[in-house]
């Protein structure tokens, strides 16, 4: 309940809470946040916020800024990698145009020996973005997929990446859907998360392990020892100012970690995203709302 009142929230109030979860507005920003990460024995993935764009014009400056980001990532000598929502380029506006920009930033990581990881957004897209995936994994190789375990047909899903070799990040889901697509049990979700992991793992996919809930990553782990899996075929996967004090536990076990680093000047629908998926960080803004802070 107290998530539903982050829309009603001052932006500036909104801005001062949720700093933690973004590394600044400039690159320059984000290249000091992954030094430090990776000088922590983390690697990061960099994400330019502004999703949901109505002007193809903020898809080729999202391009540029995106083709920037790779070139600092190699200029800068950082154990880091891209992540790229369609929608930031298009996506709802014009497929092909979309596709082809994406194919531009594919073709620019390559060239850097870089990765570039397709997010994933509401149900909407989830289909085309599966779909753009396996075109540019095939004609490049260097890009990713995520998978949303609440989601129903997330297993089925599971077995078209496995077909296709693919890199897999898999996280929960955060995008109000309704249940006719997406599992809301928390209990469920989880079992589907485990249940989709293993099935990856097994089958030789890479996963991303995204999650800040100790009992998957208590899950993760019992599958990685049953399989007795080698930590170059996987690694867990955090948002930056999230669950600090289990992702040093994470790193301190010798698992490889790396840690989801936005920025940028568009933060707003990114940050309120965040309070609603956490109720604590929701209910603080709520109660410094109430006290006029």
């Amino acid at each position: 309940m107290t998530a539903g009142i982050v829309p009603l929230v001052p932006k500036p109030l909104v801005r001062k809470i949720s700093s933690r979860y973004i590394a600044g507005n400039s690159l320059d920003d984000a290249v000091r946040v992954v030094r430090d990460l990776n000088s922590g024995g983390m690697s990061a993935t960099l994400d330019v916020l502004g999703e949901y764009i109505t002007d193809l014009s903020q898809a080729e400056s999202a391009v540029r800024e995106y083709i920037r980001v790779v070139e600092a990532i190699h200029r800068n000598g950082l154990d880091a990698n891209v992540s790229v929502k369609l929608s930031s380029l298009g996506l709802l506006l014009d497929e092909e145009y979309c596709f082809q920009r994406m194919r531009e930033l594919a073709a620019a990581a390559k060239k850097r020996s870089n990765f570039i990881r397709i997010d994933m957004e509401d149900s909407r897209v989830t289909t085309v973005t599966l779909d753009m995936h396996g075109k540019l994994l095939a004609e490049f190789g260097n890009v990713g997929a995520v998978l949303q375990a609440y989601m129903r047909r997330t297993q089925d899903d599971a077995g078209e990446l496995i077909r296709l070799g693919a890199n897999v990040r898999l996280c929960k889901g955060i995008y109000v859907e309704s249940l006719e697509v997406a599992w809301h049990d928390h209990d469920t979700i989880n079992r589907n998360y485990a249940r989709a992991l293993r099935r990856l793992l097994e089958r030789g996919c890479f996963v991303g392990i995204a999650t800040h809930d100790e009992r998957l990553v208590w899950e993760a782990e019992a599958i990685i020892d049953d399989l007795g899996l080698d930590r170059s075929k996987y690694e867990f996967q955090m948002l930056l100012g999230v669950a600090n004090e289990l992702r040093d536990v994470i790193v301190k076990g010798g698992h490889p970690l790396r840690v989801y680093v936005p920025y940028g000047r568009n933060w707003y629908g990114y940050s309120t995203r965040r309070l609603r998926e956490n109720p604590t960080m929701a209910g603080h803004v709520l109660r410094a709302f109430l006290k006029g802070k």
